[in-house]
């Protein structure tokens, strides 16, 4: 064989039998070849007289696989650029969890160099086979040292992962805790051993124990199975769109966004409520229900042509990203202080920079909101700007003023006018002591709710009405309830 340029050449999975008809005659009619590792079964049986190199001293050079993979690619087109070219070699496919195939390939396009590509029987075809089990129509394939830099699995679990490059137990640790944010640990899993050599293995184990099998080493695979069909986010997509199909749900169809209003309020109030109450699975039951209003929202707007899930995710996804540059970024924030006025720096810069105008830092309190909810809003957006009380104590003064005026006022309008007075400067105090005023208030509601049925109940007990009590009785009453 005539080599001119650069050939890829892939090695197949393991044993030398595995080797394409191709790579078997393009390695018998060459005089040398560049291995990205000599570590891999099938350089054992390479032909004798091969002259072999190979690039394992830049594993211990390169401070990242990103410098290793540099390093190679580069020598790979200078060698290529000889007279007599070269033929590098990878384990597997050319084009399968390989890193530097890829690359050479766009690089040498560039300097007009020839590439040749020598296909080879990658890791997965002798891991299926292994398995006993076809991976269509839906199989993930994961990079496990791309997964361990992540703290939620990047693919939904409602379809089965291969996960490769689980080469030492230390990975095989930090894959499965990524996995465990969502997968159960004794959720069972197979890890797969040495895949098209003479010493595979198959071990099926639950996933907390992947990173204690004996059998880890270099071409170590993890086949994750699916949780049920109904535990992705785009099932659930599907669920939606398939209620909003002409085969689906009348009553959904029938839905706008303006006949969704009072459920999507209500579901927020519903998500409030369990929250109030430090209920788990009610929060759990709510937070479904809320996320079906915003499915249903997005699958509606896809519908009219406005948006979809897809502009949602991505429009949020590029918000939080922006303004975190303390995470995302080279920024140095030292505590929730900076992060607030950086957030409404940037948020003013946001608004410059589509067009808005910088308009009033209280143009995002939205008005339609709770009136406590809404008072406490307004009042953080100011004090950002220095807007405040230089202490807790000018605002109960302020409340005792209130108070005063209060019992000052004389007509309708004016007692109106002054209560508001009070009740904002509350929610200031609420503020000031870091108590949420709409959650304080909807807690003394249920207090009193049920410390009232609790005397209505006890006043039964006895034969009476609590109407029928009187006003000494009913302060008994009430004082034994919250005593609970």
């Amino acid at each position: 064989m005539t080599v001119s340029g650069i050939t890829i050449l892939g090695l197949g999975p393991g044993e030398p039998e595995l080797l394409t008809r191709q790579a078997w005659e393009v390695l018998n009619s060459i005089k040398e070849i560049y291995l990205r590792t000599r570590l891999h079964p099938t350089v054992a049986g390479l032909p004798v007289r091969l002259r072999i190199h190979s690039f394992d001293r830049f594993y211990e050079e390169g401070e990242s696989f990103e410098d290793l993979y540099e390093m190679i690619i580069e020598r790979v087109l200078d060698l290529g650029q000889r007279p007599g070219g070269v033929v590098y070699a990878v384990p597997g496919h050319p084009f399968v969890a390989e890193a530097t195939s890829p690359e050479i390939v766009r690089r040498a396009r560039q300097l007009d160099i020839p590439v040749q590509i020598v296909e080879g029987i990658s890791f997965i075809e002798p891991a299926f086979a292994m398995l006993e089990i076809d991976p269509y129509p839906f199989t993930t394939l994961v990079d496990a040292l791309e997964l361990v830099t992540v703290h939620h699995p990047i693919f939904p679990p409602t379809i089965p992962a291969l996960i490769a490059q689980i080469h030492s137990p230390a990975v095989a640790s930090e894959v499965k805790l990524t996995l465990m944010s969502v997968y159960p640990d004794e959720h069972e899993v197979k890890l797969i051993h040495g895949a098209g050599t003479a010493d595979k293995v198959v071990e099926t184990i639950p996933l907390y124990k992947i990173d204690r099998s004996r059998y880890i080493r270099g071409l170590t695979v993890l086949y994750l199975p699916p949780l049920s069909p109904d535990a992705s986010f785009e099932a659930f997509q599907e669920i939606i769109a398939h209620l909003r199909a002409p085969e689906g749900c009348p009553w959904d169809r029938d839905q706008t966004h303006q006949t969704l209003r009072p459920h999507l309020l209500e579901e927020a109030y519903e998500v409030l409520a369990a929250l109030d109450a430090e209920d788990p699975l009610a929060l759990r039951e709510e937070l479904g229900d809320l996320l079906l209003q915003i499915v249903l929202h997005a699958q509606i707007a896809n519908e009219y042509g406005e948006f979809s899930m897809v502009d949602v995710l991505r429009g949020i996804h590029a918000k939080l990203i922006r303004r975190h540059p303390h995470v995302f970024g080279d920024l140095k924030i030292e505590d929730k202080e900076g992060v607030i006025e950086n957030w409404e720096r940037l948020k003013a810069s946001e608004k410059t920079e589509f067009g808005e105008g910088l308009g009033s830092i209280l143009d995002g309190v939205l008005p339609n909101l709770p009136a406590l909810a809404q008072a406490q809003a307004i009042q953080a957006r100011v004090a950002r700007v220095g807007f405040d009380w230089e202490n807790v104590k000018g605002v109960c003064d302020k409340i005792n003023e209130e108070v005063k005026e209060i019992q000052e006022a004389v007509t309708p309008e004016d007692k109106e006018f002054e209560i508001g007075d009070l009740i904002f400067a509350t929610v200031n105090l609420a503020r000031w002591i870091d108590v949420d005023a709409e959650s304080a208030l909807r807690s003394a509601n249920a207090r009193f709710r049920s410390r009232f049925n609790w005397m209505e109940e006890a006043a039964r007990n006895e034969g009476r009405q609590l109407s029928d009590l009187t006003p000494d009785e009913m302060d008994v009453l009430w004082n034994h309830a919250k005593r609970g």
